[in-house]
């Protein structure tokens, strides 16, 4: 590419569980438009997707997670029978390590960092060399989903805990622009009424697998109903009220440390863990980013 006033940039990649597919959207037309990444600090999804382009592997990751089938979702979890979370996250990086390959964020062509939550210390860490995986692995670990990570002498949960919108990362940057994703963004506006009867059955599906995984999830989590049991399993608790905490500190975030341009992904996009959803969401993605970034002459 040649050089272009204005074309360099620093992404920022938010936190968000499956809404983070959108992430390979906004890269694509990123590209398209002529821009050039040089630089990239992300929060759980954002950590992996940042982390994986970054490596050179992103089409690798689009295909796989397109061609992903709703009941492949379950097949990614390996129970932890721990008190630390369900689930042990070992399966899905050992999936992803395999197809990307062993990387030392120090040696990448671009600069990488995740953030991860050192829940002893309650502070954040931005983990900026050492071995790629493990700071994805770090950056993902949902507290009550994956169990922590331990890295570095530290015990290391989901950087979106205290940093959804990592801008700060990039400050030291020497790019041109600073573009942030936030996967907490405004609600959509209501649909229109009319919608197509494929519409209606394809909702009607996504709605009964969302079900089914609920179910399954609380199954195993849960010992059993208790008395005067709210309507809202535990998995759906814990999901929303994450949401919740992350749209408050999202918002102080942007405003502390405004950016040049902000691409909101609405957060009712998808359901956290809605990863079969993908060719939806990464079009989704690339949406917003052709609305809200001008496009290179």
């Amino acid at each position: 590419m040649s050089e272009r006033k204005g074309h360099r940039v620093s992404l920022v990649l938010g936190s968000g569980g499956a809404r983070g597919l959108a992430h390979i959207g906004i890269i694509r037309w990123l590209e398209e438009a002529g821009y050039r990444i040089d630089s990239i600090a992300g929060a759980s999804m954002g950590a992996l997707i940042g982390g994986i382009y970054a490596a050179g592997r992103l089409d690798s990751y689009r295909d796989w997670v397109c061609a992903l089938r709703s009941t492949d979702v379950l097949r990614f979890l390996d129970l932890s029978f721990s008190v630390g979370g369900l689930f042990k996250g070992e399966r899905i990086i050992d999936t992803l390590r395999e197809m990307v390959g062993n990387h030392c964020i120090e040696d990448l062509p671009l600069a990488f960092s995740a953030v991860a939550t050192d829940i002893d210390r309650q502070r954040e860490v931005w983990i900026t060399k050492g071995p790629l995986f493990d700071a994805i692995r770090a950056s993902i670990a949902v507290p009550t989903i994956f169990t922590p990570h331990e890295y570095l002498g530290m015990t290391l949960v989901d950087g979106g805990l205290l940093n959804p919108v990592p801008i700060a990362p990039t400050f030291k940057d020497f790019t041109d622009l600073t573009i942030a994703v936030n996967l907490n963004g405004a609600l959509l506006p209501a649909p229109r009424p009319g919608k197509t009867v494929a519409a209606q059955v394809n909702e009607t599906g996504e709605k009964d697998l969302r079900s089914r995984i609920q179910q399954f999830l609380d199954t195993i989590s849960d010992p059993g109903p208790a008395p005067h049991d709210r309507d809202l399993g535990m998995f759906e608790l814990v999901s929303r009220s994450f949401d919740i905490m992350q749209n408050a500190i999202a918002a102080m975030k942007l405003a502390t440390y405004a950016p040049d341009i902000v691409v909101e992904v609405p957060r009712e996009a998808c359901a956290p863990y809605e990863f079969y959803r993908a060719r939806e969401l990464i079009e989704l993605g690339y949406r917003l980013a052709a609305d809200k970034i001008p496009r290179l002459e």
